[in-house]
């Protein structure tokens, strides 16, 4: 069966300091970013993915680099925030669910093996590390019986961080996707899966994956500690 999957590459990624997109960025391996995404997506599905790459800020770079991969183009993409580039990549999707990571994440390519499972039985999931909890990264809480409750850079007492790869099944997708176009414009992709939990009752398990590397490139030190695993 083909998996869906959406990778977030629209936005301009400044704090890098960079003159390409962020997801462009080469690595001490010699391969850019998204590169080693596509490598792991290869590695976990083989021949039975279809990636969708949500373009914005220089996309023809983009296009030109990964020609395999189908595009949606966030036109507002330096005057909104990941919530819309996930909605539109949503609204463009077949039915069934959707794996989605962010454009920045440098990973182990264990991880998308273990999702494999989850997807498998199409259940929502969120990629977490319980190892550490940064004030400047997206935390979590769960509910008595496991599941997501609370999951924002606001989160306090968090028991770990979200790492960027995440599913939506299909049944709950719909819903989602209604959570994301109600968000506002600058709001990040969580706050549409906070909002579907407390308000429509999703069931969206941690996957934890503390035991892999996971690495989001917002700054140069974080590119340095991603080049330790490549």
């Amino acid at each position: 069966m083909t998996t869906q999957i959406v990778i977030l590459a629209a936005g301009m990624g400044s704090r890098l300091g960079r003159s390409l997109p962020k997801p462009l960025t080469e690595l001490g391996d010699g391969r850019t970013i998204m590169r080693q995404q596509f490598d792991n997506i290869g590695h976990a599905f083989g021949g039975d993915a279809d990636v969708t790459i949500v373009v914005g800020y220089k996309l023809e770079h983009i296009i030109e680099a990964f020609p395999q991969a189908s595009f949606v183009y966030n036109e507002e993409y330096d005057q909104t925030n990941t919530s819309k580039s996930l909605m539109r990549a949503l609204q463009a999707s077949q039915s069934g669910g959707v794996l989605w990571m962010n454009g920045d994440v440098v990973f182990d390519p264990r991880i998308l093996d273990r999702a494999v499972a989850l997807i498998a039985r199409d259940q929502s999931f969120v990629t977490v590390n319980t190892a550490k909890v940064s004030d400047e990264e997206v935390k979590y809480t769960t509910t008595a019986e496991g599941y997501i409750k609370e999951l924002s850079k606001t989160v306090k007492g968090g028991l770990g961080e979200a790492v960027g790869i995440n599913y939506i099944s299909s049944r709950d997708k719909a819903t989602f996707l209604a959570q994301l176009q109600r968000v506002g414009a600058q709001d990040y992709f969580e706050r549409g899966l906070e909002l579907a939990i407390e308000q429509n009752g999703l069931l969206i398990e941690p996957m934890d994956v503390s035991d892999l590397y996971a690495v989001e490139i917002d700054f140069a030190e974080d590119l340095e500690r991603a080049n330790h695993f490549v």
